[in-house]
């Protein structure tokens, strides 16, 4: 009988391979430059927290999805489904050493027991921005360029933002009589995607009645611009108010040059979570229609107060990293690097082997990320190890060289060898990509 245990992933979980990692780490560090540039500080939270924190915040289907269990103190515990309820969380633990408006970034793993697809897993990487402490058009706006500014850093241009708001919908389900059913309507307008207007339709027949159930398809439907489609708003839902004031400022902004016309009013984004009260977003691929969403949030400015009397409002939204990850490569944005080595240095003599780390040094110092060879095998198995991990230059040196204070370098790509280099000669030629002038 054998004592080996099956390697095995959990289903709707995966191991990273380096190539992955290392285009993740990319995109990751193009993320983190924006946010930062917008003036978003970091933060992190525990990734398991009590089950009182985090069930009941982002609806019933969401709880349904959440890994809950009794730890070895017996203590009901559960793995956070997202980034924001337990940022809320944060926010009233830290009320007074935080300063307001906070505006925060945090790029980290979320878990849901729900089904995997394209780009979806139950372990997955949000990467989050949000504002709290102001309910102002400045902040659900600023959201919005965020978005903008992230996907443009990450050469993606071909995109919507689509919007809408959830204060409007609920004037319009208020004007129905069907105030009481809020929650269940928002959830299958959010189906709309998956199911389509039929079969949103009949369930939402089921729900109130059919003549109520075209209202709210009308209602949803989006119009030629976002005038027309403010205009259709206003009416549907008995005249000015509050929310529809806020979509209009938006609107205006957003019209008034400081963005494009990648940015559409659209009723039927809802989000699908219940903490949501104001603005919602959603982000498309043109090129990738049916990846979904790839970027999504709103203003939450009730689910602070679950756990502080301090009404701390908050907008913010969330890019999946796996999912972006996924469209990115579909869509040839990124590459399939093994490796981010620079240089390899090839091992001739083990004798040299503590020569061989002192020029690393060196050359680390330099800006160049270098690895060691760590034993002596045969130069052409050294060269094959290199181009597997696509390193592109190997540095030689033997005994001779090291006498003479010389190195030699091969650029695996094109074979073209460098001889007989001053460890400057060979800085110039790794990080200008030209050999020395003479």
């Amino acid at each position: 009988m054998s004592d080996l245990i099956e390697p095995k992933v959990l289903k709707g979980f995966r191991d990273s391979l380096p190539q992955k990692e290392i285009a993740k780490k990319e995109v990751e560090a193009i993320l983190e430059k924006v946010f930062t540039s917008f003036g978003f500080v970091p933060l992190d939270t525990p990734v398991l927290e009590y089950a009182e924190i985090l069930l009941g915040k982002g609806g019933g289907e969401t709880d349904k999805q959440v890994y809950r269990f009794f730890d070895h103190g017996n203590r009901d515990v559960a793995l956070r489904f997202d980034l924001t309820v337990p940022f809320a969380r944060f926010i009233a633990t830290h009320e007074s050493e935080l300063y307001f408006p906070f505006k925060r970034y945090h790029i980290a793993k979320v878990y849901r027991g729900e089904n995997t697809q394209r780009g979806r897993y139950r372990e997955f990487t949000q990467c989050d921005f949000d504002i709290v402490g102001s309910d102002t058009v400045s902040s659900d706006l600023e959201i919005l360029l965020v978005m903008e500014s992230s996907f443009k850093a990450l050469g993606i241009e071909d995109l919507t933002f689509r919007f809408s708001h959830r204060g409007v919908f609920s004037y319009f389900l208020s004007k129905l009589d069907i105030s009481n059913k809020t929650v269940e309507i928002l959830r299958l307008v959010d189906k709309l995607p998956k199911i389509g207007g039929e079969a949103v339709k009949e369930q939402l027949s089921g729900l109130t009645d059919p003549e109520k159930a075209e209202k709210i398809l009308t209602f949803i439907s989006r119009e030629e611009n976002n005038e027309r489609t403010l205009e259709k708003l206003q009416d549907l839902s008995g005249g000015s108010n509050p929310a529809l004031d806020r979509l209009r400022d938006i609107c205006r902004l957003l019209s008034a040059g400081l963005s494009r016309s990648a940015f559409i009013l659209d009723p039927s984004i809802t989000r699908g979570l219940d903490y949501y009260t104001g603005i919602v977003y959603e982000t498309f691929l043109r090129d990738l229609p049916g990846i979904g969403s790839v970027c999504s949030g709103g203003r939450y400015d009730n689910l602070a107060s679950l756990y502080t009397k301090t009404r701390i409002p908050g907008v913010g939204s969330s890019i999946g990293l796996d999912r972006l990850l996924a469209a990115l490569e579909e869509l040839g944005k990124i590459g399939c690097k093994p490796s981010n080595t620079d240089l390899m240095i090839l091992c001739l003599e083990e004798e040299l082997t503590g020569y061989y780390h002192s020029l690393a040094g060196k050359l680390r110092e330099k800006g160049i990320s270098v690895e060691v060879f760590p034993e002596k095998r045969k130069i052409a198995g050294q060269f094959s190890f290199a181009e597997k991990k696509g390193i592109p230059f190997c540095l030689i040196c033997g005994s001779a060289e090291k006498e003479s204070g010389k190195v030699n370098l091969r650029r695996l790509s094109t074979r073209e060898n460098f001889d007989s280099l001053s460890l400057e000669q060979a800085v110039e030629i790794l990080t200008q990509g030209q050999p020395p002038k003479a």
